[in-house]
C-alpha cells in the first residue's frame, strides 16, 4: 500500500543536523506512528513520504522553509525574572514549556539574564536549520 492521506505510517528515523550529529531517533523497536496527512510531521518530511511503500530506505533534506521556519526576530523578548516564579536559578541554554495566548505548547530558551531582566527565544529549537533524515518505512495501513 502506497502512503497517502489518512494512512496510519510507522517509520524509523534519525534526524541529523548539517554537521552530521544525531538530533533525534526513533528508538530501537519503536518507530513513529503517525495518521499521514494531518500535519503530524512537518510538512517537508510530508511530503517526502507520499507516494512511498513499506520497506522503502530513503534520506530527505528538509529545508527550513518547509520545517520550523526561518528564525523570527519577533520571537526574542525580554521577560522579568519574576515571571519564573519558583526558579532560583536562572542561566543561558534553560529551556522552560509554556503555554501560548492560543495555547499551543511552547518552549522558550533563556539567552541572556542581566539583573532583574531574562531575555528569552520563542523560536522552535529546529527553526531556520536544515534537517536532515535517514528514514525506513516500516508499515502502512
Amino acid at each position: 500500500m502506497k502512503i497517502e492521506k489518512d494512512c496510519i505510517v510507522s517509520i524509523d528515523y534519525k534526524l541529523r543536523n548539517k554537521a552530521g550529529e544525531v538530533i533525534s531517533s526513533s528508538p530501537e523497536g519503536e518507530p513513529l506512528v503517525f495518521k499521514y496527512g494531518t500535519r503530524a510531521v512537518i510538512p517537508g518530511l510530508e511530503k517526502q513520504l507520499e507516494g512511498r511503500e513499506a520497506g522503502d530506505v530513503f534520506s530527505a533534506v528538509v529545508e527550513p522553509e518547509d520545517a520550523y521556519g526561518e528564525i523570527n526576530p519577533c520571537l526574542y523578548g525580554v521577560l522579568k525574572r519574576e515571571v519564573f516564579s519558583g526558579i532560583d536559578v536562572i542561566e543561558p541554554g534553560m529551556q522552560f514549556q509554556t503555554t501560548d495566548e492560543d495555547g499551543n505548547n511552547q518552549v522558550i530558551r533563556v539567552m541572556v539574564v542581566e539583573g532583574d531582566e531574562v531575555t528569552v527565544d520563542r523560536n522552535h529549537p529546529l527553526a531556520g536549520k536544515t534537517l536532515f533524515f535517514d528514514i525506513k518505512i516500516v508499515s502502512v495501513d
